[in-house]
């Protein structure tokens, strides 16, 4: 499932070349990273956006022109970062491990973000559009757990019958939760999260090995 463009139809101004727009254009992300992490969407202005990236406002509209687009493009970028992920299990030797790095690596992408999604999350509740986006972000985000959990349930051990899709929706959900808590948490809270994670996933797909019992 091809990931949602979030840019498409979107009237951007001409996208940068040079190596000096580029850094602007970054800068600009980078501020507005910051900004819509500190204070929110509504609380961000565009004016705090180019002081925060030491440009000037008409720096900004070479860009975007809108507050709104640029949080679309920061959106984008997680959206195409996630996208290049290779989330196949591959040979795992120990699979509970295995569940955690998977969730680890897309995490450490995610919190890059977070800024950005918490003023999508404030943003959605008002614009029709977004949250029509959204809708999409998270058809296409249970789609790529579901292809994980199918991996996953074909390796040796797995429980058989196991309701892959339920358990994607119920995932996935927990993940965009997770990511919107993530402001408040602190890595070690974090890090439990993903062990609680992790710990479900594992025993909601594959059964406990036999133990054996001492000679």
């Amino acid at each position: 499932m091809q990931r949602p463009s979030l840019l498409a139809g979107e009237n951007l101004p001409p996208s940068p070349q040079q190596k000096r727009s580029l850094d602007k254009q970054e800068r600009l992300k980078e501020a507005g990273l910051f900004l819509f992490g500190k204070n929110g969407y509504e609380g961000a202005s565009i004016d705090e956006i180019t002081k925060q990236a030491k440009l000037a406002v008409g720096g900004f509209y070479q860009h975007f022109r809108s507050k709104r687009q640029l949080l679309l493009a920061l959106m984008d970028d997680l959206l195409e970062k996630l996208s290049r992920l290779d989330f196949r299990p591959g040979a795992m030797m120990d699979v509970r491990a295995g569940i955690h790095e998977l969730l680890s690596r897309a995490f450490s992408h995610d919190l890059y973000y977070l800024g950005a999604y918490r003023a999508w999350q404030e943003a959605v509740l008002s614009d029709p559009d977004l949250a029509h986006k959204q809708e999409e972000i998270n058809a296409w985000t249970t789609a790529r757990v579901t292809a994980v959990f199918q991996l996953l349930q074909q390796l040796p051990g797995a429980r058989p019958g196991a309701d892959i899709p339920a358990l994607a929706r119920v995932m996935d959900s927990f993940f965009w939760s997770l990511l919107a808590q993530a402001l408040r948490m602190s890595q070690v809270e974090l890090n439990q999260w993903i062990d609680s994670a992790t710990h479900l996933i594992y025993h909601a797909l594959f059964t406990d090995p036999p133990q054996v019992a001492p000679p």
